[in-house]
This record gives structure tokens, sequence and C-alpha cells, in this order.
């Protein structure tokens, strides 16, 4: 059972408090560590600027936005797991699966600069595979609420992944996205997303992608989202095996947006976890 939102924000909010004072505090669903690291720790060699870590990391990470959703994968995924970061908000956590592999889930927070900036400081970390698991809109009028979508290549439409060199389409580790769309139910396959920089539109009125959408359908792209293009094209740079599905959070019918439910977006996020941890454990 996922915990709703506001009730996990507000129960890491009370604990993160109470770890900066006393120096340890554990909860029945995850523990914060904060403890001196010895120098000679392989994750302590270099201590990233932004990421604090507390634990080691694992090699295979999932890459959520939310830090609330970042924490609700832990609670699914993972056996006691350690919360591995919480500086800047980016809500992190280690531990291992029910298979007896480690995994860590660490939140990259919105758009491609942030996501670029957790994603190097995980290479340093020692993680070597990563996989985004985020939302998106649809672009594709026969996308619904919950549907979830693996990434075959991500347009960039963003300044984050073009700075990095990306041209055109940016492109995941290919067998790792082979991975994730066997796990996919049904026929669908890998499908071109779009990543940009604006969630809401260019103009005061304008709640969605606005006149781009349609561009972008003619290269063939069938969702939207913040992060991908930078995570495949910076990973590319450091030699991590990266890739992406999403679960579609927003449609576009006749122009509004309509937002997915809580509910309905939490069973979506145990489908997309259960999926990207197969996909990095092909055993499971």
């Amino acid at each position: 059972m996922l915990t709703a939102p506001s009730a996990v924000a507000s129960k890491v909010r009370s604990i993160a408090e109470r770890s900066a004072s006393d120096g340890f505090s554990g909860t029945g669903s995850f523990t914060i560590v904060r403890e001196s690291l010895p120098a000679h720790a392989p994750y302590a060699r270099a201590v990233p600027h932004h990421l604090r870590p507390s634990t080691p990391y694992a090699p295979d990470a999932l890459l959520p936005g939310d830090p609330g959703r970042a924490l609700a994968l832990a609670q699914q995924l993972l056996i006691e797991p350690k919360m591995s970061n919480h500086a800047r908000g980016l809500w992190g956590y280690t531990g291992e699966t029910q298979a007896g592999r480690p995994l860590s889930i660490q939140s990259t927070g919105i758009g491609g600069p942030s996501a670029a900036i957790v994603l190097h400081e995980l290479a340093e970390l020692g993680v070597r595979r990563a996989v985004r698991v985020g939302t998106c809109g649809a672009l594709d009028p026969a996308l619904r609420h919950g549907d979830l979508v693996v990434a075959r290549d991500a347009l960039a439409e963003d300044g984050a992944s073009r700075e990095l060199g990306a041209a055109g389409a940016a492109e995941p580790d290919s067998e790792l996205t082979a991975a994730l769309a066997h796990e996919l139910p049904g026929p669908a396959g890998p499908a071109r997303i779009v990543t940009t920089d604006l969630f809401y539109g260019g103009g005061p009125e304008d709640t969605g992608p606005g006149a781009r959408a349609e561009a972008w359908r003619r290269l063939g792209a069938v969702a939207v989202e913040l992060e991908a293009a930078t995570l495949f094209t910076l990973g590319r740079r450091l030699g991590l095996g990266t890739a992406c599905v999403l679960a579609v959070a927003d449609t576009f019918d006749g122009g509004e947006r309509r937002r997915i439910g809580d509910e309905e977006l939490a069973g979506a996020t145990e489908r997309m976890g259960s999926m990207a941890a197969a996909a990095l454990d092909p055993q499971l």
C-alpha cells in the first residue's frame, strides 16, 4: 500500500529534522543513516556537491523525478531500505530487492538540468545503469491515464540535452530498453517520445504542449516529458546504460489538460516500478 503524498512529505520532513539533531532516525518503512563515512569507503572517494550520500549506492538505480514517488517505490521494491540522500529534497533510498539484488531509487527533481546533476553524481558514486520511471503527457490521442510507454528514443527539444550534444533524437541503451519492452503488457512496443523544458506551454493560456504538439506528432512522438533526452545523452557520455518507462498522467482531449487521479497514478507507479526492477534483473 502506497503512502499518500501529503503524509509522505510530512513524515519525511519530520524524520529528516530529527535526524539532523540526534544523528540517527529510523522507521518501520525505511531508515535514515547519518554517520561519518570512512575515507577509504568507495562511495566516499569523491563526495558530490549536491547528493550527500549516507549509504553506498547500488550499481543499478531507478530515477523518478518526484521524491514522494521515490519513497513509494522504495517501500514497494526494497527490503528495509535506507535513506541514501535527503539533501536538497532529492530523496534517495538503497536496499535489496526480494531477489536479494542491490537497488537504489533516487529522485532527480524536475527537468533536464536537475536530472543531469543527479545522474552525473550517481556515476561518481558507482551507479552503472539507470531507468527513468516518470510521468508524461499524451500526444497520441489513443493513450489514456495510467498507460505505460517505454521510450524508443526521445526528440531533443530541451536545452539541457542539446547543451550536452544531442541533435535530433537521443537514444537509450538498446539492451535495457528491450528488457523494459519485454515487460510491457499487450502488443505495444517502445515508442518515440519528446523531451521539452516546459510543463506548461509558452503562453499564459496554453496549459499543454500547444502548437508544437502537432509538429511532434508528425515526427512520430506519442508522449511528452521533461528529462529523458538529457538522461540518454549524458548516460552515453558517461558510459552508463539508461532507459525510460513513463506513465501517462496528462491528456489533452479537446485542448484541455486532464490530470490523472492520485489512486490511478499510484497504481501506475507500482506497475512502472515492477517493470523497471524486472528489466534490471531478468531473474525476477
